[in-house]
């Protein structure tokens, strides 16, 4: 069967899936082009949203903003464990190209990431990369739009076209900012503000909601029952989600039935009876080519956003030092469903951050990177703050599990006899060898007027007042 290549406003070309990675997280095609190089790239929108936030919100001037970031292109970062790990891990397995393939793409990559005989750089080595540092000038001085319309732009066409590309100057200029409300629903009193779709607020808003229909605390956390509940909680949102959920645009996205009372009730009774929830195939695993960042300022204005490159395309931009995203591997090659390729649609995803509030005060904002396990990690924290009342930094660290297929992930930080306790249930229990798994959280809690924040310990992320 065969599907077409997608670039904003057309239909160009044509490719053959060979199917959906083993871990879920993206779709094969044949010779990898959906995943790396040129024809992989989609349109990145980032720097005209952060334009319009800081045109709309900003109080520092833009070019300021861009200082700390040069600085660390020009005089170099570290290769830290978690970099080395995705750099050097084997993505062949499910499907995908190495990232350390992609790397080797370009010139410049193996310039930039790689040692002059072609191996990885190691553990404590410095990556300099002054073609960044010098692009980041340039939008420091000339604006967002440099990179859309002006000298980067035309730079990137131009390499992109080069290479077998089908992006155009006109994909670029025609990227709009599109303003939506968030997703909002209730839990136990509190308002939770989430992505709307395409965004993953709906996959966190129906776990929360069907969780809220239980007792949990006389469940206890991390027991077998508790996890079971939350497991079929997230096999509902992830089987709902790929079903119903996709580009409002062209998807009658049915959220509020959904996030019914009644919807949830009745998923809550099934899980009481007992049903599971069957997911034929899982769409996304963890991604590690994700950030998130969450800020609250000395205004209490608060900032929170996930950014990802998707499967990186190794694609970098000749004499510019950035590389392109390589989001067409998440769009459905297959059409007729809610995320198939189709001209103009954004695809869907995971991505979640998220605000509570207690009345209209902001109490609690947080996000993670991690492709499918972001909803079901940052619905854990949400409830490990709101339900246990642990402190954000150990609401973060404490073991986690995911179910986004008919198994259950668990972190090794989870007592066997819980898992035994599942196996017993007929669950297929499969243990990480990580004591911190499941997405990357990072959030800020401000309660009472006191901030404190959290960080993820499997990742690099920290938390600083400044």
């Amino acid at each position: 069967m065969a599907a077409a290549l997608w670039r904003p406003g057309r239909i160009c070309g044509r490719i053959s899936p060979w199917g959906v990675t083993t871990d879920g997280f993206g779709f094969i095609v044949k010779d990898f082009i959906n995943e790396a190089g040129a024809q992989s790239v989609t349109a990145p929108g980032l720097l005209r949203m952060l334009s319009k936030a800081h045109a709309d919100h900003g109080s520092m001037p833009w070019a300021d903003l861009f200082d700390p970031a040069i600085a660390w292109a020009k005089e170099g970062w570290l290769m830290r464990p978690h970099v080395y790990t995705v750099f050097t891990q084997n993505e062949r397995k499910y499907g995908r190209m190495n990232y350390g393939d992609k790397l080797g793409l370009t010139p410049d990559g193996r310039r930039i990431y790689l040692n002059e005989d072609g191996s990885y750089k190691t553990l404590g080595s410095t990556i300099r990369n002054p073609d960044l540092a010098a692009t980041l000038e340039v939008l420091a001085r000339e604006g967002a739009e440099s990179f859309y319309t002006g000298s980067i732009a035309t730079h990137i066409i131009e390499d992109v076209r080069s290479q077998g590309g089908i992006l155009t100057a006109a994909d670029l200029e025609q990227i709009a900012v599109e303003i939506t409300r968030p997703l909002s629903f209730d839990y136990r009193g509190w308002r939770v503000d989430a992505p709307s779709p395409p965004g993953g607020g709906i996959l966190v808003g129906q776990i929360l909601r069907i969780a809220e229909q239980f007792d949990l605390a006389s469940l206890g956390h991390n027991s077998t029952e508790y996890i079971r509940v939350l497991a079929e909680a997230m096999k509902i949102a992830l089987r709902d989600k790929e079903q119903f959920i996709g580009d409002p645009k062209y998807s009658d996205n049915p959220v509020d039935r959904l996030l019914s009372d009644e919807y949830v009730r009745a998923c809550a009774q099934a899980i009481r009876s007992g049903e599971k929830a069957n997911i034929e195939r899982a769409k996304l695993a963890e991604s590690r080519h994700t950030t998130h960042v969450s800020v609250v300022d000395a205004r209490g204005m608060i900032a929170t956003m996930t950014h990802t490159l998707g499967n990186p395309s190794g694609f970098i931009v000749k004499d510019t030092g950035f590389m392109l995203n390589g989001a067409m591997s998440t769009f459905d090659p297959m059409p007729g469903n809610p995320n198939s390729i189709v001209p103009g649609r954004r695809r869907y995803s995971s991505m979640a951050p998220s605000i509570i509030y207690d009345g209209t005060e902001p109490v609690l904002t947080l996000g993670a990177p991690g492709a499918s396990w972001i909803g079901p990690a940052v619905a854990q924290v949400i409830l490990n703050v709101l339900e246990w009342g642990m402190d954000i930094q150990d609401a973060i660290s404490a073991p986690r599990m995911v179910s986004t297929s008919n198994a259950i992930d668990i972190s090794n930080r989870i007592p066997m006899p819980v898992q035994k306790g599942l196996e017993q249930l007929g669950y297929e229990v499969r243990r990480s060898h990580l004591s911190y798994a499941f997405a990357a959280v990072h959030g800020i809690t401000r309660f009472d007027g006191e901030l404190r924040g959290g960080a993820d310990p499997q990742r690099d992320g920290y938390a600083e007042g400044v």
